[in-house]
């Protein structure tokens, strides 16, 4: 591992594990986390979860899988640049997405939904509730029993009355303290991940033109340099370079910012970053053309007919099944009606349904619902 700041996390300063265990013989702490989260059953799930478009919409489009990859490769770059635990982020990077619900942000709000009066769902709290419990995989522990920082990665926020309710890695939401600086890097990471990758899986779905993101000013300068220097070229190349340039000039934007900020809080040590504000960030100039991109992707993309006609029929499959499962808990798999003698039906019954691939829930639903599956 390159050397790393003295403010970085380490194995040396980190809060361990929750399970006490051997030292990895060649390997650090962190990279053993990343291991054990690439090996879990929920990690090989998200080949088969929606990002925006249904995944057997198209081949081509984006996973939570191919996601998570994406934002593990944007921080890894920025972290190491950094002088910061790049193993870390990769780790954090690759389980953030873990608990996501299949059809991706649709199937989490009705999910919500049918948890209301149950202590409600959120995907983030949900991936560290898989990490920390719900993988089966080690004789001594429940869950992949990782290291503190990477568990405070993960639950990337939680309300006060949650944060209560876990112990330690939910202290800082009471305590007004940041996670590690590796931590915030991850969540600007998935940010410049989704928003550009939503971008090339807009246009090449044909639910967003080039004309109307030339209206964006992010997209249109860099198409504009592109245009310029490759007067030739059209089509899906001329969209890559456009959306490589974009990523380029965010990380890079992203670098310089949070060097100048590091730089003037002068931070010696990981509790120095905790007491400090956020110091990783954009420069205001880039975090307003970012506001701009939510908000295009936001009307133009996520509320489009025809991705609104996925994410109904998607709530409607999430709320078919838990009103199946919750009413009758006999039709749950052996596993989960044991958890729902410990831990309450609504519990595990979202336990269930938020495991599921988008292929899988929707067998389910025709195993449950269709005369022609008799």
């Amino acid at each position: 591992m390159p050397d790393l700041a003295s403010y970085a996390v380490s194995d040396g300063n980190s809060r361990g594990r929750a399970h006490a265990e051997p030292r990895p013989k060649v390997r650090s702490e962190f990279q053993r986390d990343r291991d054990r989260i690439v090996h879990s059953t929920a990690f090989r799930r998200l080949e088969y979860k929606t990002q925006v478009f249904v995944n057997h919409e198209g081949d081509l489009f984006r996973t939570r899988l191919t996601h998570s990859i994406e934002v593990a490769q944007i921080a890894r770059t920025v972290a190491r640049a950094l002088e910061l635990n790049d193993d870390l982020v990769e780790a954090v990077a690759l389980a953030h997405d873990l608990g996501h619900t299949p059809f991706g942000h649709a199937g989490q709000e009705a999910l919500n939904q049918c948890m209301q009066g149950h202590g409600g769902f959120e995907h983030n709290l949900q991936s560290l509730r898989i990490v920390d419990r719900l993988e089966e995989r080690y004789g001594a522990f429940d869950g992949l029993n990782l290291m503190f920082e990477t568990r405070e990665g993960i639950l990337k926020h939680c309300s006060p009355a949650r944060a209560r309710e876990l112990g330690e890695v939910g202290q800082r939401f009471l305590d007004d303290r940041r996670p590690s600086l590796e931590a915030q890097i991850c969540n600007l990471a998935d940010e410049i991940a989704y928003n550009n990758h939503d971008v090339d899986d807009g246009l090449r779905s044909g639910v967003l033109t080039l004309e109307q993101l030339q209206g964006v000013s992010l997209f249109a300068r860099h198409a504009a340099e592109v245009s310029a220097e490759f007067p030739s070229i059209a089509g899906r190349r001329r969209v890559h370079e456009t959306i490589r340039r974009m990523i380029d000039a965010q990380v890079t934007d992203l670098l310089a910012e949070s060097a100048r900020r590091i730089a003037a809080a002068a931070p010696a040590a990981l509790e120095d970053v905790r007491s400090a504000p956020e110091l990783i960030g954009f420069s205001a100039a880039m975090a307003e053309e970012n506001r701009a991109l939510k908000g295009f992707l936001r009307e133009h993309l996520y509320r489009h007919f025809e991705v609104l006609r996925m994410t109904a029929k998607a709530r409607r499959v999430i709320h078919d099944l838990f009103g199946a499962f919750v009413t009758d808990p006999r039709l749950l798999p052996p596993q989960y009606q044991a958890m729902a003698d410990a831990g309450g039906i609504e519990r595990a019954t979202a336990d269930y349904i938020a495991g599921m691939t988008d292929r899988y829930s929707m067998r389910e639903h025709r195993r449950l619902f269709a005369v022609s599956e008799f």
